[in-house]
């Protein structure tokens, strides 16, 4: 398809109506009309636990994704909304204390960071062993924890549409700013990728790049395109956008400008790399949603797809398999299903590890050959991407069966290594070495690495 027909499809000529945004926050998530249907027991949960994580919801969730039914058991629901058991018992009581003697707001602030601080803010060493320097300055919106991929971190996208209820990267909305990341300096960064040849990929990520408006993002995209960068083969931006305001690249005033952003950015010979987030089918199911990833594939974008496995969400196969169906079926490439990280709600979203095998191989089993590129269950860990490939007996002892994916020495890349089994382990901190060894084996040189 040309672009000229992507935009004269996006110039509300597509049988999409144009829908005006609306977003809701702690302070106005009562004025949600179907706030009506629920509880004063389950708004109180809202009022208690959004006042420690962070809670932002808009009108497409609201009245397109969320099946107010079912709620508050709906899985879109439990994705956006904070609900009681996102917090543990004896945090969320502290909290419900201080909010039912009518603190103040400090006071509120005070007892939520607080709580923050023992949520594990910054999991797998982000904040300390994966910021780099440039010119003796540390770039506090920038990571590089594999050879060939930086994250970089536009202080513009540093929100977004609706805030997912697992997010790891939770302390970016909080005002927790000792433990957030944001960079305006695109020359910096353009300077750092002169300085590593070795990177070919840059992340866009956040919060959500893709709230800025075209004109915004330009200005952070342009300058890479014209800096005179060999090294840089892929741009990739991190989304939710797909799911939580697919009208962004349909009819939104901006969608042409974005639209024709992306075709510049393969014009100018870089692959461009949309990384969606999908967590549930019903995601995948509005006609919105279907334009717009039709619109994306049209600029000679690809869009790879991710989701952690979810407790009460997508924890089992059928979801899993239906999504990749989908996925295949709409041009997208299934690519992530992750573990949930061990930060904020992982105590209540977090699946045990051999049970989130079992999920992925019997999903995986239930889609052709195209629809396995996808890769995992994975945990994003300190020393990196750590696959579980299953549960085996090995010599009398049950075993974990791993890989990395991704580490922090390439030299670890898809070596095979083995855990002593244990049933309730849900990351790879709770695993042991397997068959005697006092270590795995890649700590001697992780603690190498983190001491440089």
């Amino acid at each position: 398809m040309s672009m000229e027909n992507v935009f004269f499809e996006t110039n509300g000529l597509s049988g999409i109506p144009m829908k005006n945004y609306k977003s809701y926050s702690l302070r106005n998530f009562r004025k949600i009309p179907q706030m009506d249907l629920l509880s004063e027991d389950v708004k109180f949960a809202i009022e208690v636990v959004g006042s420690v994580l962070p809670f932002k919801v808009n009108n497409y969730v609201i009245d397109e994704l969320i099946n107010w039914d079912k709620a508050p058991d709906d899985p879109i629901f439990i994705l956006t909304f904070p609900i009681k058991e996102l917090l543990k018992p004896y945090h969320f009581n502290e909290m419900a204390d201080v909010i039912k003697r009518g603190a103040s707001r400090p006071e509120i602030k005070q007892k939520a960071d607080e709580i923050r601080l023992q949520l594990n803010p910054h999991p797998a060493g982000q904040l300390e062993h994966n910021v780099p320097e440039y010119q003796e300055e540390k770039l506090q919106g920038l990571q590089h924890k594999y050879r060939e991929t930086v994250l970089f971190f536009p202080s513009q996208g540093q929100t977004c549409h609706a805030y997912c209820s697992f997010c790891f990267r939770w302390p970016q909305f909080v005002g927790m700013n000792d433990y957030k990341f944001a960079m305006r300096e695109t020359n910096k960064l353009i300077g750092y990728l002169k300085e590593h040849p070795e990177v070919t990929d840059v992340l866009f990520t956040g919060g959500d790049p893709m709230v800025m408006k075209a004109r915004i993002l330009r200005k952070y995209i342009e300058p890479l395109l014209d800096a005179d960068l060999p090294n840089l083969k892929n741009i990739r931006i991190g989304s939710k956008s797909l799911s939580y305001w697919p009208y962004k690249y349909v009819n939104a005033p901006d969608a042409e400008d974005t639209l024709k952003l992306f075709r510049e950015v393969s014009d100018a010979g870089i692959h461009l790399a949309f990384m969606a987030h999908f967590n549930h089918p019903v995601e995948l199911k509005t006609k919105v949603a279907r334009k717009a990833v039709n619109n994306i594939l049209a600029t000679g974008a690809q869009i790879r797809t991710q989701s952690p496995l979810l407790h009460r969400i997508n924890d089992h196969a059928d979801a899993w398999s239906e999504m990749w169906e989908e996925q295949v079926a709409l041009g997208m490439i299934p690519y992530y299903m992750f573990m949930v990280r061990d930060t904020g709600a992982q105590h209540f979203y977090g699946i045990p590890l051999e049970k989130a095998w079992n999920i992925f191989r019997d999903a995986y089993q239930k889609v052709s050959g195209i629809g396995r590129t996808v890769r995992g269950p994975s945990m994003s860990a300190g020393p990196g991407k750590v696959q579980i490939l299953g549960v085996e007996e090995i010599h009398g002892e049950r075993v974990f069966v791993l890989r990395m994916i991704q580490g922090r020495d390439p030299e670890w890349v898809h070596k095979p290594f083995f855990a002593k089994y244990d049933p309730e382990a849900i990351w790879l901190d709770d695993l042991e070495p397997a068959f005697g060894q006092s270590e795995f084996f890649y700590n001697e040189k992780l603690e190498e690495i983190y001491a440089e």
